[in-house]
């Protein structure tokens, strides 16, 4: 499937979907999490939690409230228990999940950032290459804007070459 990257704030972004870096509880803290949590100026985090916990890679729906989506969809690459940490599995399974929820829901557009690398420690330009290669090989009827977000220049760089390697491979 053909996916676009971009730069920015995934709270500042427009879609029917936005994808929450979530960890197995669903509890919204900081990083990805904690920027859509403050944007949507509603009770996301607790609506959020009330659906946890989810298993690793398996994501939950919530409304978006104030954020400029139709919904926020918590994809858990991260466990919330043992070491905290995401694996290639757990980040490809919550990318793929996160998509085919995006299809289900009736979504054109979503916006994903790269799962499993903020605090659950996965190195960011291989948890890059794992999300673009899982939305390269989906193959979603109906989503036909799908974006992957970066925050810092030094992250969008790495995002936009291995973009291009896994677009051009």
């Amino acid at each position: 499937m053909d996916f676009d990257t971009v730069q920015g704030d995934i709270a500042q972004q427009s879609a029917d979907a936005l994808v929450n870096a979530a960890g197995t509880s669903l509890q919204m803290g900081s990083g990805v999490a904690g920027a859509l949590r403050r944007a949507a100026g509603g009770p996301i985090n607790e609506e959020a939690t009330s659906k946890g916990p989810v298993d690793l890679g398996a994501v939950a729906v919530t409304d978006a409230f104030d954020l400029d989506a139709e919904y926020v969809v918590h994809a858990a690459a991260m466990p919330h228990y043992g070491d905290g940490r995401a694996t290639r599995e757990s980040i490809a399974d919550a990318t793929r999940n996160a998509l085919a929820r995006a299809v289900e829901l009736g979504c054109e557009s979503v916006v994903l950032p790269v799962l499993g690398t903020g605090a659950a420690d996965f190195e960011f330009a291989e948890g890059a290459r794992i999300v673009c290669e899982t939305i390269d090989e989906y193959d979603a009827e109906g989503l036909s804007a799908v974006r992957v977000i970066a925050y810092s220049d030094d992250e969008f760089a790495e995002l936009e070459q291995v973009a291009d390697e896994v677009k051009n491979g």
